[in-house]
């Protein structure tokens, strides 16, 4: 943890001695009372946590914060459903990056167990935009949407947006061709790991989302995530 978060709920409380943060202001960090660590509220400011007290249950904590964070990368990202571990990864390191919000859909080849995955079911999808986030040294994390249909998702986007859409078979564009509006807010959609259909892909069309790729190579989702973010962060010269 680089930046340990909080919800404002947890800072009127002491922090157990069973939370992993308490683990890793003890065993990590290894503060002793007084000392202080590097802390922020999601999606809040900033600040310095002072370890005011260790109990035999809990710890006492102290907080000063410092000013409200800017607002997130204008980015949004669609990805048809992947399997729980891509999710996992995606959710962590899409967050790590920065952007807006991120949404799960449910494509024509989205395996729909995965929909029932305790990563979803559970919430432990939270968990993993705030190692995201705490990596990063920001406390942002993007608004999640989970288990609707590419129709559901694609309808609920804003309007004025710049769309594109990840495709390896019938993009004739590099994605770094089509980053020219660098201050308008941006869609991204990826596929599921089995790819958009015919059907996809005339959705995203209907939608006003261009084709573009990433090169010859096929690449692991989590990994098109990455690179892709990378380009549109580069062109918008936040990286």
């Amino acid at each position: 943890m680089n930046l340990i978060l909080f919800t404002i709920e947890e800072t009127a409380r002491p922090l157990p001695r069973s939370d992993v943060r308490a683990g890793h202001l003890l065993s990590v960090l290894r503060r002793q009372p007084g000392g202080q660590f590097d802390c922020g509220l999601i999606n809040g400011p900033r600040g310095t946590g002072t370890l005011v007290a260790i109990g035999a249950e809990a710890l006492n904590l102290t907080f000063a914060w410092g000013a409200p964070p800017a607002a997130a990368d204008t980015i949004s990202l669609v990805l048809g459903l992947p399997r729980p571990q891509t999710a996992r990864d995606i959710l962590r390191d899409a967050t790590a990056l920065g952007i807006a919000d991120l949404h799960f859909a449910l494509t024509e080849k989205s395996d729909r167990s995965y929909a029932q995955s305790t990563l979803w079911s559970r919430g432990e999808w939270q968990r993993h935009l705030i190692a995201g986030a705490e990596q990063a040294f920001d406390t942002r994390v993007p608004a999640v949407t989970h288990g609707q249909t590419l129709a559901e998702t694609l309808a609920g986007l804003f309007v004025d947006t710049s769309r594109i859409a990840l495709d390896n078979y019938e993009a004739a564009v590099p994605l770094s061709s089509c980053l020219v509006l660098r201050d308008k807010p941006i869609v991204l959609a990826i596929g599921p790991e089995r790819g958009w259909t015919a059907a996809d892909r005339g959705l995203l069309r209907t939608h006003g989302f261009t084709l573009a790729h990433l090169g010859p190579r096929v690449l692991r989702t989590e990994t098109a995530v990455v690179v892709a973010l990378t380009l549109v962060k580069a062109a918008r010269g936040s990286l």
